[in-house]
């Protein structure tokens, strides 16, 4: 009997060690692609620039075009994308625990719509106040998810009244976007840009807009890993754990508004980054937000900055918007998922 108990433990420590390497390896691959993607994109352009200018660009100041090139165009346009891919990658990877769907993203809950619709609005209605969208976008995805929080609301908001919710919503709010545009088409040009989500023209101010808004988020995450822990168990089991499933569910859904607002704020409607990466991180490492988190934010930032990249090399000289490119990715790779659950 004892020996059998030492080798069941033994086992068990094994497995543990197994799954302690395995995620060390993810986390470290994460970091290196993350690094690789950045440094592609600052030397990838209408004029290349290799690895070693590009690294003598960042670290001494002088007044050649590569350091130019490198440090006031596609520096920040690299760092504005890490960003917004950390920040979308992170509200997905909360939504997708929270509802317990593999399906879930940030649109789920209206936040892009919302967000898109207090853009289109500024940008048609109101263009002489353009400098309040970011603000508004946020604004507007933040009310889309407390209309849909409301809503979903009966004695407490489960997860499938939360995404029927979203569904009825996101589809309210489109129609008002198309219906907005239809009726000032000759302005419909100044925001098909940023509907088809897109980093082109993204500087050290948007950089500067999108960082505390990213800090903020995250060190609000910390704070809110355990909760995910929890909920991804169940409503019940949660509660039995100690947990108050509702107040939980409703930081994390705020959470996840906050981050997805603001990149949506600065990057535009940029889709599939949190359906498609914490998907991913999930199969690789499993539901452990201590390791599930940063991977999933790390990846969302380096897939970000790939797909932007690509967006605007593969093409040239015609700048591709990095939210079709993702849909383009995207959108099979939901069909599989589909296609998965199904035979499940």
């Amino acid at each position: 009997m004892s020996s059998t108990l030492a080798t069941g433990r033994e086992r068990a420590q094994q497995a543990a060690l197994s799954r302690t390497a395995r995620r060390s390896a993810v986390l470290i691959i994460s970091l290196v692609l993350l690094l690789a993607a950045a440094l592609v994109g600052l030397m990838s352009g209408a004029i290349p620039i290799p690895a070693r200018e590009v690294w003598t660009s960042l670290l001494h100041n002088s007044d050649s075009e590569a350091r130019q090139i490198v440090w006031n165009l596609r520096l920040p346009r690299v760092l504005t994308g890490l960003l917004a891919g950390v920040c979308l990658a992170v509200a997905g990877a909360f939504l997708q625990g929270v509802f317990r769907n593999p399906l879930a993203d940030p649109g789920i809950i209206g936040v892009s719509s919302g967000g898109g619709l207090a853009a289109v609005v500024i940008m048609i209605l109101f263009p002489e106040h353009i400098a309040y969208l970011p603000i508004s976008a946020f604004l507007g995805a933040l009310a889309a998810a407390t209309v849909v929080y409301v809503l979903a609301w009966k004695g407490g908001a489960s997860p499938l009244r939360l995404v029927l919710a979203g569904v009825a919503v996101n589809s309210l709010l489109g129609a008002a976007m198309t219906a907005l545009m239809i009726l000032n088409s000759e302005k419909v040009q100044a925001v098909l840009p940023w509907m088809s989500g897109s980093l082109n023209g993204r500087s050290w101010p948007h950089f500067d807009t999108l960082l505390p808004y990213t800090v903020i988020g995250m060190i609000g995450s910390v704070f809110l890993i355990k909760t995910a822990n929890l909920l991804v168990l169940g409503d019940d089991a949660a509660k039995l754990l100690g947990s108050r499933v509702e107040i939980g569910r409703l930081l994390i859904i705020l959470l996840s508004t906050f981050l997805a607002g603001a990149a949506i704020s600065i990057v535009g409607m940029v889709g599939f980054v949190g359906l498609v990466v914490p998907h991913i991180v999930r199969l690789l490492v499993g539901n452990d937000y201590r390791i599930f988190l940063p991977i999933s934010a790390i990846g969302g930032g380096a897939l970000v900055i790939a797909a932007d990249t690509a967006a605007r090399s593969w093409f040239d000289p015609i700048e591709f918007p990095v939210g079709i490119l993702l849909a383009l990715l995207g959108a099979p790779f939901f069909l599989y998922l589909l296609r998965r659950g199904a035979r499940r």
